[in-house]
Order: C-alpha cells, then sequence, then structure tokens
C-alpha cells in the first residue's frame, strides 16, 4: 500500500492537531510535517517533499495565494489542497488559478478531507 505524504499549514495548533488526527485516523496517509505560515509552509515543502500539502489561505506573513504559486514553481508535481474558512468564488478561483488541485472549505473537511487528499495524490 502506497502512504500518501501529506504537509499541514495553518496556523492554529488546535486545528492543525484536529486535522493531523483525522488523517492518522487512515493508514493511507502520514503527516510528515507542520507549518505555522505560509514561509514555513515553503520551506518545509522544499525539505520534506511531501505528496500533498494541506494549505490555510490566511496565515500570518506570505499568505496562501503566494505560497501555493511558490510551491508550484518549485516542483510543478506538487498538490495542493485549500482549507479555507472562505467560501468566496473569488478564493476559491483565485487558490485554483495559483495552482491549488482542491479547495475546501473547513465545514466539509469532516467528510471530504481524506478522500481529497487521497484524490489530489492520485493527480
Amino acid at each position: 500500500m502506497t502512504v500518501t505524504r501529506v504537509l499541514i499549514a495553518d496556523d492554529s495548533h488546535l486545528f492543525g492537531d484536529a486535522l493531523e488526527l483525522m488523517l492518522a485516523a487512515d493508514g493511507r496517509i502520514a503527516v510528515v510535517g507542520r507549518a505555522l505560515d505560509g514561509g514555513q509552509a515553503i520551506a518545509l515543502a522544499r525539505e520534506l517533499d511531501p505528496d500533498v500539502v494541506l494549505l490555510d489561505l490566511s496565515m500570518p506573513g506570505l499568505d496562501g495565494f503566494d505560497a501555493i504559486e511558490a510551491m508550484i514553481a518549485d516542483d510543478a508535481r506538487r498538490r495542493v489542497v485549500v482549507l479555507s474558512g472562505s467560501d468566496d468564488p473569488d478564493d476559491v478561483a483565485k487558490a485554483r488559478s495559483a495552482g491549488a488541485v482542491a479547495y475546501l472549505t473547513k465545514e466539509r473537511i469532516a467528510d471530504e478531507l481524506v478522500p481529497s487528499v487521497i484524490a489530489a495524490a492520485a493527480r
């Protein structure tokens, strides 16, 4: 069985802990790192080379949109799944334009997080 390596980038420790618990419950996924801002997410993506980056759009320092572009510029094979509190269609379009392969609102993660990570890794 192939294990999907995931980097979580979210400035909320509590939310990051919840994501890690949800992902760890699925044997197909391993969390390899956690970042608290966009700059750290880029650095850890370079260092850890995860299959999928779960990225919050609203973080201190470098915002999620710029972080997506930088991560994709580093490695066009990198898969970024956005997690956001916003369901604004402009944010969805901007994230996809930057290179995100999926966009989940934080209200939908309970049902869609694991399938979205597995689907992103398979792309």
